[in-house]
């Protein structure tokens, strides 16, 4: 293995400890949390045991709730360290505590600002342990599952090591997109995937259509995992509430007024 990267500067010039990925904090709060999420909520798990005992595998869940990646950390066997959006640490309330629990900061304004956090993820990948990010960038709105970025992919090739799909079903309903808080009862179903294994790729070195082929493989895993509808397009919050919009604002028209318009234009 070759020696990883310092973390890269940030825009936001975080200190480099909030880089460091998930500590025995956060196996500390899953003994305490776990068994109150389990009163909470009904879970039902599926693939775990597909998940590695040692050793380094990113894992790619769907994202369609704040709570997604928490549950994971929680109801894993193994530490995860995930990915998160920088403006969690934009709070002093959460400044300190997403980092212990482990997530990486993340400047989603993209280019080089983003580099710290993929260096830091590399280096939890080196370390042997295990490492999630959501494939869609966001939170899908609508329910629907969008194309994924290849950072995954990319990350799975230069460190060697498998993606395991990640399919989430409930969350939305428990805790939909701007609910503050998630309420209680609900059903949610995680299922750990079949691993996608990069080495038949490797010989292709980081190529955009390897990481292209890779990440679509990934996507249609995820889908077969939770049945959503597919749309080929990159999500953002303001694609998905347009989505949702065009669709409530698309007319109804009667049989009387289509047979109207059909006579017309005869």
């Amino acid at each position: 293995m070759t020696e990883s990267k310092q973390p890269a500067a940030s825009s936001k010039q975080f200190p480099d400890w909030v880089f460091n990925g998930a500590t025995q904090f956060q196996a500390r709060l899953r003994g305490v949390v776990s068994p109150l999420a389990r009163r909470a909520w009904k879970f039902e798990l599926t693939g775990f045991d597909r998940l590695p005992k040692t050793g380094a595998a990113i894992l790619c869940p769907n994202h369609i709730s704040f709570l997604d990646s928490a549950l994971l950390m929680i109801l894993s066997p193994r530490n995860i360290s995930f990915i998160g959006k920088s403006e969690y640490m934009d709070s002093w309330k959460t400044r300190w505590f997403f980092p212990k629990v482990g997530m990486i900061p993340v400047d989603r304004s993209g280019g080089e600002k983003s580099h710290a956090a993929l260096d830091a993820a590399e280096r939890v990948l080196r370390r042997g342990e295990l490492f999630g990010i959501f494939p869609e960038g966001t939170r899908s709105r609508d329910g629907m599952l969008y194309k994924g970025h290849t950072g995954a992919a990319r990350l799975a090739i230069k460190v060697g090591c498998p993606i395991f799909p990640v399919g989430i079903v409930g969350t939305r309903e428990i805790q939909p997109p701007d609910a503050p808080v998630p309420r209680l009862g609900g059903h949610v179903k995680i299922s750990v995937g079949r691993p996608i294994e990069v080495s038949r790729y490797t010989s292709r070195g980081v190529d955009p259509m390897v990481l292209r082929e890779i990440t679509d493989e990934l996507m249609f895993e995820i889908r077969e995992l939770t049945g959503q509808e597919y749309r080929n397009t990159y999500a953002t919050k303001k694609r998905t509430e347009t989505i949702v919009a065009e669709t409530a604002e698309i007319p109804r028209f009667s049989e009387a007024q289509i047979a109207a318009a059909e006579k017309s234009h005869a």
